[in-house]
């Protein structure tokens, strides 16, 4: 059992507790119990949901508890308590989209995803705070390893709520970094995918850049959650979807990796550099031969395609996604956010022509990285530029993790770095639809640092 009045974040991985399971030692209504003790402690500090179904979780923990009984579990999380981003559909709550103008509105149905995880034998504890339509707007999480700070964002909520136990995985999306900052800010395990891996329909993170995210206790509980979905319901239609093994891919040392300093690196603080650089120099003790724009023309060409990589993924997201903010002002633009409507009123004039030419642009440069594959096994850099920064009114800094949403690859932060008492992540990107290698080689990161 846990303690009644836990301190400091303390994340509660559930794989590593399924021998109990089986064993009959601990059930997953055990288990639930002690993720909604954690809930009625941690809740009016950090404000990491938006709504709840407690009846609902605790019928299906112990529904799950007689699966386990019988030796028959649905799948290796079956009874895992997890945050549903509340910006992806439910057919049991709400979802409101981090905006007024949805209180209350409800779908009435599943999102793939969900539908996926409920079939897998999940217990979804409730609804996680988004930012406004899961873009920059905050909406009041805190960050529980100190509450005068962010989270970041979109992904607020499901960041904090595993960061403090209260579920072993939650769902997230990213478009820019909405995955891997709040994964960095909060301590946990943060793994955006490749694009199209993890199917979106009912999520409302819609842009040609989104995707599904995991943010888990453990890299174990992260590949198994996306696992599960993609065994399920795949990715987006018309694609194979993730990709890889029944269980998290063994580690593998990679042969080569290359630094990524991208636009973030003038920004990060002493600190987050001092560990990133101590943590390269590791790498090349261990054998790992570390290319960089100091030392590789390709890599400083690579850096360079990325300059703006910012710039272009916000005008091809403002221009998928304007149609919905002019509904959006038209219902009522007093209930939307001020960095909402600024961001929407900078690209709405962009044309079909412009449109055209960012997404070309964007092809060109995926198509540079996706060429650096044949030498490489992966990029490393920060998954943000340090710790959370303090307020509300911001989720901080998104440079480090728009490259890997621009480039459609996937991305793992992972819980290796401190920056002023705060936790920070070490960034590892990959190749377009080799997401299980990427797994693989962050399995070895985690293991050698």
């Amino acid at each position: 059992m846990l303690s009644p009045n836990q301190t400091k974040p303390m994340m509660r991985p559930y794989l590593a507790v399924a021998a109990e399971f089986a064993s009959g030692k601990q059930t997953p209504r055990q288990f639930l119990e002690d993720s909604l003790a954690l809930l009625e402690q941690w809740e009016p500090r950090i404000g990491a949901f938006v709504c709840t179904n407690l009846p609902a979780a605790r019928a299906a923990a112990e529904r799950s508890s007689e699966r386990w009984r019988a030796g028959k579990p649905l799948s290796p999380i079956d009874g895992m308590p997890v945050g549903i981003k509340d910006i992806i559909e439910t057919v049991d709550m709400p979802t409101e989209m981090g905006s007024a103008l949805f209180a209350g509105w409800r779908s009435e149905k599943d999102a793939a995803c969900v539908r996926a995880l409920r079939d897998a034998g999940t217990v979804i504890i409730g609804k996680t705070v988004t930012t406004e339509f899961a873009a920059s707007e905050p909406r009041g999480t805190r960050n529980p390893w100190d509450t005068a700070r962010t989270p970041g964002g979109s992904s607020s909520g499901s960041a904090a709520s595993v960061a403090v136990g209260i579920a072993s995985a939650a769902l997230g999306t990213q478009v820019i970094s909405s995955t891997v900052r709040p994964a960095s800010y909060c301590g946990c395990v943060g793994f955006k995918p490749s694009v199209n891996a993890l199917n979106r329909e009912g999520s409302h993170d819609i842009q040609s850049q989104s995707c599904t995210g995991v943010l888990g206790a453990s890299l174990a509980d992260v590949w198994q959650v996306a696992y599960e979905i993609v065994a399920r319901v795949g990715g987006d239609a018309g694609t194979p979807g993730l990709q890889g093994p029944e269980r998290l891919p063994a580690a593998k040392k990679p042969k080569t990796l290359a630094v990524l300093e991208t636009a973030g690196w003038d920004v990060a603080a002493a600190a987050a550099k001092a560990q990133f650089n101590e943590c390269v120099g590791r790498l090349k003790s261990a054998g790992v031969p570390i290319r960089s724009r100091h030392n590789d023309k390709d890599v400083a060409a690579l850096e360079n395609e990325l300059l703006n990589a910012t710039e272009l993924s916000h005008r091809c997201n403002g221009w998928e996604a304007r149609w919905f903010f002019r509904i959006m002002r038209d219902r009522d633009a007093s209930k939307l956010g001020r960095i909402t409507l600024d961001r929407a009123h900078k690209y709405d004039n962009l044309t079909l022509a412009e449109y055209r030419a960012d997404i070309k642009e964007r092809a060109r440069i995926r198509a540079f990285y996706a060429a650096l594959a044949k030498s490489c096994d992966g990029c490393i850099t920060l998954a943000a530029p340090g710790a959370a920064p303090e307020g509300l009114a911001s989720t901080g800094n998104p440079e480090f993790g728009v490259p890997s949403s621009l480039l459609g690859v996937p991305a793992l932060s992972l819980p290796l770095f401190e920056d002023a008492g705060m936790p920070l992540g070490l960034q590892l990107i990959g190749f377009f639809d080799a997401d299980a290698d990427a797994v693989a080689i962050a399995s070895w990161l985690m293991a050698a640092q």
